[in-house]
């Protein structure tokens, strides 16, 4: 079985030929990622003008690679949700047209579900039901996987996600975007108990999170500092925010894993390039003593594993997405570089 699959939730285009779900024939990426520094975030106006312009090449080049055409295809797939709205829109409409020109079926893709899908490339006897800890950069979420398809929500963020706020606060420290892997880098020369952040809780259920005031913490100690001419050590800063929203992530997590008796404890934080596995692994096997629950050790980015998740999204029709980015910095990005 040949499958296509097109991705535009964000600011990449993508393309990919999946043989009998797991073996990758062609896998092809048009980044925008320096477009978008320029401006501190993902522009969405941006993004959607670029997929429109690299959808068609994309799609045939991954086509040629895997020396496949379209009459080769048992199916197109194609990123229908979430992301932002008129990058998807390009993606949607030209995966509709291709399946309506060749007849092929059409499958929609929800890209969260690809990022639970990534813990059967590291461990591909895990199967359902289990707890997944889901922390992409728009997105914060507590599931328990009860199928391959089934998922229920057990926690989730209340305003801003666990990867939006390392980019807002790396953004007020002055890193350039995206902010999360400067902010990992400058945390390895810091002091992570330095400055004593809030770890906000919410009402009405005791594993949802809540982003912003820590981010607000963040702002307003570097506006006070800079106020009364003060110098905030910038490495000390970035270990504290990058230890407080680890642990309200992990705890949270081992908290609900603990009380529904769970069997182990993972995530898939370990997929991207730009996160540290062992440090990941590290606060995981720290709570797993906490509370008494496993850690199932993950490394995803070892033996092509960032690759194969693409693969195996595709397989259980899903999607795994980058962050995208925060697009509120744009407008005064825009300004201070003219």
């Amino acid at each position: 079985m040949l499958i296509l699959g097109i991705e535009s939730s964000c600011d990449e285009t993508a393309a990919s030929v999946a043989e009998d779900y797991t073996k990758i024939r062609s896998n092809v990426v048009a980044s925008q990622v320096k477009e978008h520094q320029l401006y501190g975030g993902v522009v969405p106006e941006i993004a959607s003008r670029r997929h429109c312009e690299n959808v068609l090449p994309v799609v045939q080049k991954a086509l040629d690679d895997a020396q496949v055409t379209l009459a080769d295809l048992d199916g197109i797939a194609v990123t229908y949700a979430p992301g932002l709205i008129g990058a998807l829109l390009v993606g949607v409409n030209f995966a509709k047209g291709l399946a309506l020109a060749t007849g092929k079926p059409l499958v929609p893709v929800h890209h969260l579900a690809g990022h639970i899908a990534a813990n059967y490339i590291a461990h591909p006897e895990l199967k359902p039901p289990y707890l997944c800890l889901v922390a992409s950069g728009g997105h914060s979420h507590i599931v328990e996987v009860l199928s391959y398809t089934e998922f229920r929500i057990v926690g989730r963020t209340r305003d801003d996600a666990a990867g939006e706020c390392f980019d807002k606060t790396a953004r007020a420290m002055g890193f350039p975007y995206p902010g999360g892997i400067h902010i990992d880098h400058a945390a390895q020369e810091g002091n992570p108990e330095a400055f004593h952040l809030p770890r906000p809780k919410v009402e009405g259920n005791p594993y949802d999170f809540s982003f912003s005031g820590l981010k607000t913490a963040v702002v307003n100690l570097l506006h006070n500092a800079s106020q009364k001419g003060q110098t905030v050590p910038t490495a000390d800063l970035a270990a504290s925010v990058q230890k407080t929203i680890s642990e309200l992530l992990t705890t949270h997590t081992m908290q609900a894993a603990k009380d529904a008796h769970a069997d182990f404890v993972t995530t898939t934080l370990s997929i991207s390039p730009h996160k540290d596995a062992s440090f990941i692994n590290q606060c995981g096997a720290k709570l797993a003593k906490q509370f008494d629950v496993p850690w199932l050790y993950a490394d995803f980015k070892k033996k092509g594993g960032y690759q194969r998740s693409i693969v195996l999204s595709r397989q259980y029709d899903l999607y795994r997405q980058d962050f995208c980015g925060c697009v509120f910095s744009a407008a005064n990005r825009h300004a201070a570089s003219h």
